[in-house]
């Protein structure tokens, strides 16, 4: 059953140390949670959702900031992880409280900066989450982070380059980094997720 809300987050979501950033405004329903809200931003970004992710968060009652994502035994000796799918947006994010970090593959470490824009009234007749607004395409998972993405641009631009071919065969032939169309983002649902994730 669908939560009732009256109340939509607009969220900017930047991938950091991306020169021209690479950026994504979606809307969410102010009754989500930080697995819903992980989810959402996986679509956007077009990531796989195959790696650990963390959000980095203030608490607003305790100013010290809180982890938030899949609790894992062996990380959480030096720091306790909190469950996403336990944690409400709306419990942690106020105007005066407008920031997270959100790391996906630990890895590759792709590091995004959240910031909430707004706080909007619902609209009658309005999907969401909804994607508003983005700039270029996301780097393919697997790269090797923002730098191993760069090498990678470098690698299928360059005709003589000694990687070109192999580069270009394993993005399966062709790979524009400046697309990006809100009109081919699809979300997926978070419960579906987290059951195929966790069962």
């Amino acid at each position: 059953m669908k939560k009732k809300f009256n109340q939509v987050y607009q969220f900017k979501i930047t991938l950091e140390d991306t020169k021209p950033p690479i950026w994504r405004r979606i809307l969410v329903p102010e009754t989500y949670t930080f697995w819903d809200l992980h989810v959402a931003i996986q679509d956007v970004m077009d990531w796989v959702d195959y790696h650990l992710h963390l959000f980095e968060v203030v608490d607003p009652s305790t100013r010290i900031k809180a982890e938030i994502g899949i609790p894992v035994e062996e990380f959480e000796e030096y720091k306790e992880t909190l469950p996403g799918w336990k944690e409400k947006i709306a419990d942690w994010f106020t105007m005066e409280n407008r920031k997270a970090d959100y790391v996906y593959d630990f890895g590759d470490n792709w590091a995004h900066k959240i910031e909430l824009e707004k706080i909007i009234p619902r609209e009658k007749g309005v999907k969401y989450p909804l994607c508003v607004k983005g700039k270029r395409a996301c780097p393919p998972e697997d790269c090797g982070g923002v730098w191993g993405y760069e090498e990678f641009l470098v690698a299928i631009k360059d005709p003589e380059h000694e990687e070109h071919e192999e580069m270009l065969e394993w993005i399966g032939g062709e790979f524009d980094p400046e697309h990006f169309d809100v009109k081919e983002i699809s979300f997926d649902d978070p419960d579906k997720r987290r059951k195929i994730a966790f069962e």
